[in-house]
């Protein structure tokens, strides 16, 4: 593929991506937890995170993820901390309550997922199978 044909590329996968966004927001679809708020709790599955961390993983202004914090803080799926290194930095970590959840969706998303992957032929199987590597490698930068 030569450079000429880039950005069609990246307009093509634009719109795909999103497409399959769509898609994975279903399995959430009438919940009380959001999809976006799904996505700040796996950004705390691994360990406690800083606000300003997390606002910037997720391309929003602090006192927009402040608001999405409280709201998962009143669901109990979240508690606030502090920081180990600094107790005037204020952490956010994940509940049991949170981290069950948040399984619970994954779960859910795989089992949808895996359903429309079985309604593909095994050779469109393999070929998202190939494209992953350079899939993750966009997406990771």
């Amino acid at each position: 593929m030569s450079t000429d044909d880039t950005p069609r590329l990246a307009e093509s996968l634009s719109t795909e991506l999103r497409h399959i966004v769509m898609l994975l927001r279903r399995t959430t679809a009438g919940q009380p937890v959001t999809a976006q708020q799904y996505s700040v709790l796996g950004s705390l599955e691994a360990l406690p995170r800083r606000m300003s961390e997390l606002a910037e993983e997720h391309g929003v202004q602090l006192p927009t993820m402040s608001v999405q914090i409280n709201r998962l803080e009143d669901a109990g799926l979240v508690a606030r901390g502090f920081d180990a290194s600094d107790a005037r930095v204020r952490t956010v970590e994940l509940t049991s309550e949170g981290r069950s959840r948040l399984h619970a969706v994954r779960q859910a998303r795989v089992a949808y997922l895996s359903d429309r992957l079985d309604r593909l032929t095994p050779e469109e199987r393999e070929a998202i199978a190939a494209a992953l590597p350079a899939l993750a490698k966009l997406g990771r930068g």
